[in-house]
């Protein structure tokens, strides 16, 4: 009787035969230049943290400006931010806001629906790019 013939390994020092190949992960690419410190894509409701052009957080679902209110695609910079802010225009708190572009700013809110302008971020998005962006650092939103 002949022994149990063993299969070649797929490449020498490999792993053998039905072990999975271990596959890289593709990394993430947003949508906005090697400067943004933050890109939002309004297309499709996605925003990033950057870090010299690399992906540090996201995507992160957001919403931003309905008809009439749009958020104005651009290169802005942050002015200020603060982690309890109050609109006196809507009456309503701005949990983790992060102002970009005059009264627009990053905070909480309701994903589901468009807003004045702001972007609507999940309390995870909203604190998560509150503690990472400061004053100065540069917000790209592309359409």
């Amino acid at each position: 009787m002949a022994g149990t013939v063993q299969a070649e390994p797929l490449w020498p020092g490999g792993p053998d035969i039905g072990t999975p190949a271990i596959i890289p992960p593709v990394p993430i690419v947003a949508p906005c230049g090697t400067t943004a410190r933050m890109c939002m894509r309004l297309s499709t409701n996605e925003a990033w943290l950057m870090d010299n052009g690399k992906v540090t957080y996201g995507p992160t679902p957001i919403s931003h400006g309905r008809p009439g209110y749009e958020t104005p695609p651009g290169v802005f910079k942050v002015a200020f931010k603060r982690e309890d802010f109050w609109s006196t225009m809507h009456n309503a708190p701005m949990k983790w806001a992060v102002f970009f572009n005059g009264d627009i700013a990053t905070h909480i809110g309701p994903i589901e629906e468009q807003s004045h302008g702001c972007i609507r971020m999940t309390p995870e998005g909203a604190e998560a790019t509150y503690r990472y962006l400061n004053p100065g650092d540069v917000v790209e939103v592309v359409p």
